[in-house]
C-alpha cells in the first residue's frame, strides 16, 4: 500500500475529489481532480477520452454508475497506489482553469428565509417581510445561461437604466450599488424529460459549486416590477471551477429548519436529508467580512429541483440551479452587501477604516466555502473570486 502524501490538513484529499477542467501553457483543456496541492490529469491517467474534450459535459451525461466508478478508482490510487498517477500529477498552482462544464439553463432561488426577511423589511418596511407565496413555493427566476463565467473573470460595473426614489425620471449610467450574492450551485448530469420527484435528486445532480450572482441593486430596484430581475443580474455569474461530488458531501448532509405550513406533497423531502452543513465566508479585498450558514436555508436543492421541473421542463446536462443568498441571522452572516449595510444606512467598516455599502471600482471578492469530510476532517469547495472593473 503505497497511498499519496498529501499535505497535512488539506481541504482536497481522498475524501473530496472534486472535478475541474485545465490547461497547462501550449496545452488544450483536459478534466483535473484536485489532489492536495496538485491536479491530475484524469485525461492521461484513465486513457478515457471523455476527460480530453475539455468539458465535464460528456462525463456528466453518463449517469451515477459512471461517477462511482471513477470515484473508486481514484480513492485507490490516492490511498493505495500511489505510483499510478503520480507521473500524471501537475502543480495546482502552475494550470489554467476553465469553465468545468457547458451552462445548458441557469435558475437562481431565492431559498433563504434570513435573506429574504432581510430584503422585505427593506424594500417594504410596511407590510410583512415574507411574500404570501414564499413559504409554500422555492421562489426562483430564469437567469442568463451565457454570462455564467468561471472564477477571475472580471467584473466590468454594469450600466442600465436607474431612478432614485427622489428622481421624477429615470436616468442611465453606471450601477452605483453593485453587489454580491454568496451562492451555492447545483449541477445537473443526466437529463430528465419531465419532473424529477424530491427522492431522485441523485440521480440527476452530480454535484455542487460555488456561485457569486453579482448584482446591481439600483438596477434591479427599477426594473423588477412586475416581472422580476433582468439587467441587474444578467451582466455576469461567475461560479468556482471546482466542482464536488454529491458522494463528497455524505457528511455534510442535515436535516434543514422545521418548516411551517406543510408543504404540498410533490415538495415533502422529510427523511431525505438534503439540508447541507456548508460553511462559506466573504473576503473582500482580502479581508473576511462575513461567515454564511448553509444548513441554514429553508429550501434543500431536491425541492428547488422538484419544483424547477414539476410543470413538465426538462433538464440538460449542464444545468445548473443556485440556492439564492445564503444569510444567517447574525450580521456577519449576511451574504450579501445590501444586507450588511443594510441598505446603505449602516456601511461596513474595514480594518484599514475605509467603508463599503456596495462595491467600488478595484474591490475583489472572494467566496469559499468547506464542509464535513466524510474522513472527520473538513473538504474545501475551492473559491471564486473576481474585480471590479469600471463601466466601459
Amino acid at each position: 500500500m503505497n497511498p499519496l502524501d498529501l499535505p497535512e490538513g488539506t481541504l482536497f484529499g481522498a475524501d473530496n475529489l472534486p472535478y475541474g477542467v485545465f490547461s497547462t501553457p501550449g496545452s488544450t483543456p483536459r478534466t483535473g481532480v484536485a489532489i492536495g496541492d496538485h491536479v491530475l490529469d484524469l485525461a492521461a491517467a484513465t486513457g478515457d477520452g471523455v476527460h480530453a474534450t475539455g468539458s465535464l459535459d460528456a462525463f456528466l451525461a453518463r449517469g451515477p454508475q459512471a461517477w462511482a466508478a471513477v470515484r473508486a478508482q481514484l480513492v485507490r490510487w490516492v490511498t493505495e497506489d500511489a505510483a499510478a498517477v503520480e507521473p500524471h500529477l501537475l502543480p495546482r498552482d502552475a494550470v489554467t482553469m476553465h469553465l468545468p462544464f457547458t451552462v445548458a439553463d441557469y435558475v437562481d432561488f431565492y431559498s433563504s428565509q434570513h435573506h429574504a426577511e432581510n430584503i422585505g423589511c427593506m424594500f417594504r418596511p410596511d407590510s410583512p417581510p415574507l411574500t404570501p407565496n414564499w413559504k409554500h413555493l422555492p421562489i426562483g427566476y430564469h437567469g442568463r445561461a451565457g454570462t455564467v463565467a468561471v472564477s477571475g473573470t472580471d467584473v466590468v460595473r454594469p450600466s442600465g437604466q436607474r431612478k432614485a426614489p427622489a428622481d421624477d425620471l429615470p436616468t442611465f449610467g453606471p450601477s452605483r450599488r453593485l453587489d454580491i450574492e454568496a451562492e451555492v450551485g447545483f449541477v445537473v448530469g443526466v437529463p430528465s424529460d419531465g419532473p424529477v420527484t424530491v427522492d431522485a435528486f441523485a440521480e440527476h445532480v452530480f454535484g455542487v459549486c460555488l456561485v457569486n450572482d453579482w448584482s446591481s441593486r439600483d438596477l434591479q430596484a427599477w426594473e423588477y416590477v412586475p416581472l422580476g430581475p433582468f439587467l441587474g443580474k444578467s451582466f455576469l455569474t461567475s461560479v468556482s471551477p471546482w466542482v464536488v461530488p454529491l458522494a463528497a458531501l455524505e457528511a455534510a448532509r442535515v436535516d434543514p429548519p422545521a418548516r411551517e405550513p406543510a408543504v404540498l406533497p410533490y415538495l415533502d423531502d422529510a427523511g431525505l436529508r438534503w439540508g447541507l452543513d456548508l460553511a462559506l465566508e466573504v473576503h473582500l479585498n482580502g479581508e473576511h467580512v462575513s461567515s454564511p450558514p448553509f444548513a441554514q436555508m429553508y429550501w434543500t436543492p431536491a425541492q428547488q429541483l422538484a419544483h424547477m421541473t414539476v410543470n413538465g421542463a426538462t433538464l440538460r446536462t449542464g444545468d445548473l440551479f443556485a440556492s439564492g443568498t445564503v444569510s444567517g441571522p447574525g450580521r456577519d452572516q449576511r451574504g450579501s452587501f445590501i444586507e450588511l449595510s443594510w441598505g446603505g444606512a449602516e456601511p461596513l467598516t474595514l480594518a484599514d477604516g475605509s467603508t463599503r455599502s456596495f462595491l467600488e471600482d478595484g474591490d475583489t471578492v472572494t467566496l469559499t466555502a468547506t464542509a464535513p469530510g466524510t474522513g472527520g476532517g473538513r473538504i474545501g469547495l475551492g473559491e471564486v473570486t473576481g474585480t471590479v472593473l469600471p463601466a466601459r
